[in-house]
Formats: structure tokens, sequence, C-alpha cells
């Protein structure tokens, strides 16, 4: 595996391979330091990162806090846990993991950590190719550790839960595995498969995995995740109609449409055909953004093109127009003052008792308003 551990250390950034050094020779004597997580199983699958990757650090027989000082950055102790946040020069974090077993002593539950050895650790993740290590020699060595064959699930991109009852204990793990399959391109390994109908046995139990939805209207393409869920047999955990608005998102998205609120657009399309939109906003934790673009894009306010109303508006109401405005009005002839309003309020009423379906429309009957105003001093009944 020393291919594959150069593979991983030389995908890193060059600044990031320095502080890792500075890192593993401040750790005493003994310590283990291994970098796991995404940044190891990306290296692997060769993924080219835009930005620097996220760090992660498994570290085993040392004092978290002690070090997480020692570095001379600012930091956050987790006591809890035993770990540490430090945050790098450039603002990124780095987490810095006290080696940790854990135990569900509620099923669905938070777990209950226990100091433990990096193999422990590795153990306790959810998928092979999350359970590979890096570790960082203090002579600049680094050596990939795999305790659960992770490197051949990364080889045949699939994921692969690390045991029976992974799901079971943690129903999370089924939302976390469709984002991975989807920005990533893996496929679900059978015993995935086969653990899919007790993650749903489990939902309710489950805070985390809320927090895992809301987390998947956050990926690239929220669409592709949730369409995994489907393919999985678990498509209901999400209101099943909102899936075509999702690919519809994805799909304005890879023709290359830059949507410059992608969550709020994309959290606004999943409430729209729920049952009880209040209840998912609030599981989700949305907060009131979501709900609010929702209803401006139901509106009739005019909105530019290009903003996120007037593409969920597309979306949602494909047969929806623009109504006329103030300045469309006077243009057609009503004086300025008080009467702009009146013309506005009439066609809103049109509009509403479904009586115009165009601009085109609301420009006849503004001008049929018009004539009977110039007639009878009033707007036609």
């Amino acid at each position: 595996m020393e291919v594959e551990a150069k593979a991983v250390w030389n995908s890193l950034p060059a600044p990031d391979r320095e502080w890792l050094n500075e890192l593993t020779a401040l750790a005493p004597a003994g310590a283990r330091v291994a970098l796991v997580g995404g940044a190891v199983r990306d290296g692997l699958l060769g993924i080219p990162s835009s930005t620097s990757p996220d760090l992660d650090l498994a570290i085993e027989g040392a004092d978290i806090q002690a070090l997480a000082l020692a570095t001379g950055l600012p930091f956050t102790f987790h006591p809890a846990f035993g770990n540490a946040t430090v945050t790098l020069p450039d603002d990124r974090t780095v987490d810095l993991i006290r080696t940790r077993r854990e135990t569900y002593p509620v099923v669905g539950g938070n777990p209950v950590p226990e100091p433990g050895t990096l193999s422990d650790d590795l153990q306790r993740r959810d998928f092979g190719l999350n359970a590979l290590a890096l570790v960082l020699e203090p002579n600049g060595t680094v050596s990939l550790l795999d305790e659960v064959g992770g490197l051949s699930d990364v080889r045949g991109r699939v994921l692969r839960p690390l045991h029976s009852g992974s799901f079971h204990e943690d129903a999370s793990r089924l939302i976390r595995a469709a984002r991975l399959a989807a920005r990533l391109d893996l496929a679900a390994h059978p015993n995935l498969l086969t653990q899919v109908p007790d993650a749903l046995k489990m939902a309710e139990q489950t805070p985390r995995l809320w927090a895992e939805l809301r987390l998947l209207l956050a990926e690239p393409r929220p669409g592709r995740a949730a369409r995994k869920l489907e393919t999985w047999g678990a498509g209901q955990l999400l209101p099943p109609p909102s899936l075509p608005l999702l690919d519809a998102l994805d799909t304005l998205q890879d023709g290359g449409v830059n949507l410059s609120q992608p969550f709020q657009t994309y959290a606004a399309a999943l409430l729209h055909p729920a049952p009880n939109p209040d209840d998912l906003a609030a599981r989700l934790n949305l907060g009131e953004k979501p709900a609010a673009l929702l209803a401006r894009a139901l509106s009739d306010t005019p909105f530019p093109e290009g903003s996120p109303e007037r593409i969920l508006r597309h979306l949602l109401r494909p047969d929806a127009y623009t109504p006329l405005t103030g300045r469309d009005v006077v243009a057609l002839g009503v004086p300025a003052g008080k009467e702009i309003g009146a013309a506005l309020t009439y066609l809103a009423g049109l509009r509403a008792a479904g009586q115009v379906q165009s601009a085109e429309g609301e420009r006849a009957a503004l001008r049929q308003y018009l004539d009977s105003r110039n007639v009878n001093s009033r707007p036609p009944s």
C-alpha cells in the first residue's frame, strides 16, 4: 500500500503537508497521528479539489488539548469527546480527534465515546472507504492503514457499511450514503441495500437523520442524492412529488445556470409538494427563508430573470407570466397618480379570477378598462 499512501500524501497541497509534518513533530513520543476521513478517501479516488481538502486527524496517545495549544494557533476544545478544532492561518479548521470507541446505549440516539486505539477509531466509522488512515511518522514517512478492507471498496467505488447493524444503530448513515454515492459516483454494496429497511424503521427515532437530510440539500446536486434514496427503496423519506423538481434544478445547473441561492432554492422546491410544509421545515431546521422564497415564487410579484423566484416560478407554475407593472400601465395610457393603483388592483382581480392568462391578455383587459373609464368613469364590473 506504499503507492496508495504516496498518492494520498501527494494529493494534499504543499502547505498542508508542511503543517501536518509540524503537527506530527509536536506530538509526544509514542503517539500515533493519522489523517482520516474525506481527504484520504478522495486522494485514493483521484478526485481533484478546487480548494484545500478538509483535514481530520485521529490521534492516539496524546493530550489533544495540549497538542492543540502547542500549535500556537487558535483552537476550541470539546471536552465531551476530548477533541479540538484548530483554526489555520487561512481560516480553515482542522479537527484533532482523540481516538475512541463508541457504543449506542439507545438505538438512534447519540453514541457514548470511550478512549480507544486508532484501530478502534477506524472500526467505529460508517463505511469502508471512510475508514482508511494515512499514518504520519515523525521522520516524515507515511503509510496507509486499512483495518476493514476499505481499500478494496475504494478500488471498486463501493459504499459498504462496516457491520450488519450499522443502519439500525444510526439510520442517518443511509442519508450520508446517498450523499456520498451521488457526489462521488459510488455504487451501493449489497450489505447496504439489505439494511435500508432497518434505517426506515429507525428513522423516527434518529434525530440525526433529519440533520443529514438537511445536508443533502447542500450537496452539489441534491436531486441525484434524492434519486439514490428512491432507487434504494427509501424515497419516502422526502416528499416523492418533490423529486422531479429537484431533478429539474439539477438539470438547470448541469446546463450552466448559476443558482444564486442553491440551498434555499432546493429547500423551497422540497417544501412545495409536502403535505405539511411547516412540519417538514421544522424537522429539517430550514428556518423561514425557503418558505418565504416559495411564497414569493408563487406570487404575481415581478422578479428579474435568473432570480431564485423566477427560476422556481418557471418550475412550479410553467404557465405563469410576468404581470403588468406600474410602468406598463402608464405606457398604455393610465394617468399618473392613484389611477395607476386602481388599474393594477383591477388587473390583480382578473388574475385571481382566472380571467387573464398572459401579459397580452392583461393589456387587452386594460384597454377595455380604460375605454370603460372614458365612457362610464368607472371600471367595468
